[in-house]
């Protein structure tokens, strides 16, 4: 399976079989986990066989069931979009592998003997990971003109970006983001919205801007600095 692909398959799953991830699966998310932390200077840890997260009244609320493997999503203060975008490059990665996902942000209850968050570092969540009982549904989705700016005509990767880009997991599926393609042709810009509730507006956006590259290609456009 493709990224192009896992992105097209992946939606977000609450219920889990009560089946375990084989080793392979496990070394490759754990490698993948590595690389990113390197890549980014994250904290993010693969937290596999601890059911107690999701075993109270919280996962109940959020109705998740069967969840016992995730990935804590730990980073500094002020790295929140590095943290979306590395962390969805994993979700399409276990999604490629066979596994379902969910971002999580508060209905769960933390463990903290089963990871560690440093001076300096902050816990956003997790994103819960296993065989879904399910393969979810997909959320509703918006026209793609709703969600970005441009500057003439809409050149054929810039719409495969922002068809990959909408179809990007965020917080209560609010979708608070915006892409504008700037005049010269090549240079695209990504910011947030307003919204009342702006936890996760940041992590939302490093979400989308993984989804955006994958679909229009990284030789065809810059980020705007």
């Amino acid at each position: 399976m493709t990224l192009e692909e896992a992105i097209k398959a992946r939606h977000s799953v609450r219920q889990y079989k009560n089946q375990s991830i084989d080793k392979t699966t496990i070394a490759l998310l754990q490698a993948a986990v590595d690389d990113a932390n390197r890549s980014a200077s994250l904290h993010m840890q693969l937290v596999i066989d601890e059911p107690e997260a999701f075993a109270g009244g919280l996962a109940k609320y959020g109705k998740f069931s069967g969840v016992s493997n995730y990935i804590a999503l730990v980073c500094r203060h002020g790295d929140d979009e590095q943290l979306g975008y590395y962390g969805e490059r994993i979700v399409l990665l276990a999604q490629s592998l066979g596994l379902n996902s969910c971002w999580v942000g508060l209905t769960f209850k933390k463990q903290p003997s089963r990871y560690t968050i440093s001076s300096g570092e902050v816990m956003r969540g997790v994103i819960a990971l296993g065989y879904g009982a399910t393969q979810g549904v997909q959320h509703p989705v918006k026209p793609i003109s709703q969600f970005c700016k441009l500057n003439g005509s809409m050149p054929d990767w810039f719409r495969n970006g922002m068809e990959a880009a909408v179809l990007a997991p965020t917080a209560m599926n609010m979708q608070r983001f915006e892409f504008e393609l700037l005049p010269d042709g090549h240079t695209v810009v990504a910011r947030t919205r307003f919204a009342l509730i702006s936890n996760y507006l940041k992590t939302d956006l490093g979400i989308v801007k993984c989804h955006f590259e994958i679909g229009a290609g990284t030789d065809n456009f810059v980020w705007s600095k």
